[in-house]
């Protein structure tokens, strides 16, 4: 048995994956994170490795803003914005993630003095050093700055586009800014042709949900994990199709879900909700995708076979051209270890 166990944990290793709600700045690996702290003269709080490691544990959502606002200040230069792209691509290629969309929140550096358009630059100067996973850039507006600065960052965004910035998105403290307040920032964005997408139903209830559907228009949903408390808003997402980008271990870690066996996960794919697994912020929250895909199977009765629909559909939930979909997930399913 602890054979067979052995095997089938180092498939959800060895199968190609794609990720859509990535957070750059939370994906950050260990190493290269305690290296920026050691280039600004580290925190006499956080000693070591291990210190480092307990800090990423969480009571509550605030919480864990408070320990990513903590994060932040030991990137302050876009040098620092280069190395820890190229740290976290390859990172995704040791985990066969072979396609990613990446949000970044360029507002919460804006305090050391950089713009959006010399961090998107950086960044994707670390990204172009590894040329075996393919990653496009979702900006992250970041609610908690306002509407006001949201519209600023979006017109910076869109001078540097080109850059393969596909996207917009809206992270940050869902519960003290709700949706609405941003309904002219999407509507500009929209015409500017960029992909929209907002967090929503993680720190905030249903309506929260329904804000970023009806207000913002959304083309997908970050973490939609409360709509489950509003029958009418799951009926909705069953019908209309628009994407959930669920992040089961996130969840447990702000403590939204109090344990794997209580994630809505497995009920929205029971319903027909179109679902996509992802990490969120895997280095915060001690996670993988493999590890996500793990927890499904042996905690929520997830099969092998929906394991590979549901990356198949992180394929067609992506924003991908349609022939480049169709040709990764025909390359996918040819994969020697997509079967094994």
């Amino acid at each position: 048995m602890m054979l067979q166990t052995f095997a089938d944990s180092d498939w959800f290793d060895r199968v190609p994956k794609v990720e859509l709600h990535l957070h750059l700045e939370g994906a950050i690996p260990l190493n290269t994170l305690w290296e920026l702290l050691q280039k600004y003269g580290g925190d006499p709080e956080v000693p070591d490795m291990d210190a480092l490691r307990r800090l990423f544990k969480y009571v509550d959502f605030p919480q864990f803003i408070k320990t990513w606002v903590w994060k932040n200040q030991y990137v302050r230069e876009y040098e620092d914005f280069t190395f820890i792209g190229e740290a976290v691509a390859r990172e995704l290629v040791r985990m066969n993630v072979r396609y990613a969309e990446v949000f970044y929140s360029a507002p919460d550096f804006f305090r050391h003095g950089l713009t959006t358009q010399g961090i998107t630059k950086a960044i994707r100067k670390g990204l172009n050093f590894v040329p075996d996973v393919e990653i496009a850039l979702i900006a992250d507006l970041v609610r908690d700055f306002g509407p006001e600065k949201a519209e600023i960052t979006l017109r910076e965004v869109a001078e540097v586009s080109e850059l393969g910035v596909i996207g917009i998105g809206l992270g940050g403290s869902e519960q003290d800014f709700p949706p609405e307040l941003f309904e002219r920032v999407f509507e500009e964005a929209r015409r500017l042709g960029f992909r929209t997408c907002a967090h929503a139903g993680e720190a905030a209830g249903p309506s929260s949900i329904w804000g970023v559907i009806n207000v913002l228009k959304v083309d997908r949903i970050g973490h939609g994990t409360r709509a489950l408390e509003d029958p009418k808003l799951i009926e909705f997402l069953t019908q209309s199709g628009i994407p959930l980008e669920v992040c089961p271990t996130s969840n447990i870690c702000t403590g939204v879900v109090a344990r794997m066996a209580d994630h809505p996960v497995r009920k929205y794919q029971n319903q027909g909700i179109s679902i996509t697994i992802n990490t969120d912020d895997p280095v915060m929250f001690d996670t993988t995708l493999a590890e996500e895909y793990r927890a499904l199977v042996d905690e929520l009765d997830f099969s092998r076979s929906e394991i590979r629909k549901l990356i198949l559909n992180g394929i067609s939930c992506s924003w991908l051209p349609t022939d480049r979909k169709e040709k990764l997930q025909k390359l996918f399913s040819s994969d020697p270890n997509w079967q094994s």
